[in-house]
């Protein structure tokens, strides 16, 4: 039998009717639900939705006066503001087991090579996407605002909206682990054979531009956060191009390896 014969053959008899494809997606979200509900309630007992938009406002509040807050203009921002942390929070918290929901949900249609493919992109894209939000809390809210603070007229007091500031807090949050996805995109790319790792270096000038296009649309208008953000989406794509050159030299078909082979001899 040849090699071809047995990989058709490592899935042979795993088809499912799509009705039971269907109730596994279901079965699926609603383990990822459950999830997502018990660690809204580990989160509601401690720090408590007060406590998440006390960490969330930290880094704007080391640039208000000491006696300065943040204020509710809505009627209902009291109650709805700090549901809505409470929640993105228990997402992220939650993040490694819908991750798990996903893959148990893929994995039976997947050859055992694409399976040990998988675990690593699977691992590392969640540890990427808390290294973009811890970068965005600890690095970039600091600098952006102590860099719009210096705009601020001293006849004005800077009391922003909770509401505003939390919506704008979570779109960085989103940005920000979205973009620290760029080395899986770029490997998953170089594996479905849609790019070579030569074109992906070639491109690597005009990635710079799109970098800071997207940087400059996604965040505030102030040269901090698009620097935080640009900046290390060119860092990701050249560990990306390196991580899919690495990848492909140990995968399991002649083209993958004729791929990066040629790839790397042209650099």
């Amino acid at each position: 039998m040849s090699d071809s014969d047995k990989t058709t053959d490592e899935l042979a008899g795993t088809e499912q009717p799509f009705v039971q494809h269907l109730m596994e997606l279901r079965d699926r979200l609603i383990y990822g639900l459950a999830g997502l509900v018990v660690c809204m309630v580990v989160l509601a007992i401690w720090p408590g939705p007060g406590g998440l938009i006390d960490v969330i406002a930290m880094p704007i509040r080391a640039h208000m006066p000491p006696d300065a807050k943040l204020i509710a203009v809505g009627v209902f921002s009291p109650f709805f503001v700090p549901l809505k942390v409470l929640a993105m929070a228990a997402l992220l918290m939650s993040l490694p087991w819908w991750m798990y929901q996903i893959w148990a949900f893929v994995a039976p249609g997947l050859y055992s090579h694409e399976k040990r493919f998988a675990v690593p992109l699977i691992i590392v894209g969640s540890i990427l996407a808390y290294i973009g939000i811890a970068f965005v809390q600890f690095f970039v809210l600091d600098r952006m605002f102590g860099f719009i603070q210096k705009f601020t007229p001293q006849s004005v007091a800077a009391t922003p909206d909770i509401a505003s500031y939390v919506e704008a807090i979570l779109s960085l949050y989103l940005a920000f682990g979205l973009a620290f996805q760029v080395p899986i995109v770029v490997v998953l790319l170089v594996k479905m054979g849609m790019v070579s790792v030569k074109q992906l270096r070639d491109f690597r000038g005009y990635f710079v531009v799109v970098a800071f296009v997207i940087a400059a649309v996604v965040t505030p208008p102030d040269v901090v956060s698009q620097l935080a953000l640009a900046i290390p989406m060119c860092l990701l794509y050249e560990m990306g191009i390196w991580g899919a050159a690495w990848f492909a030299r140990g995968g399991n078909s002649p083209d993958e390896a004729a791929s990066v082979k040629d790839g790397t001899a042209s650099s």
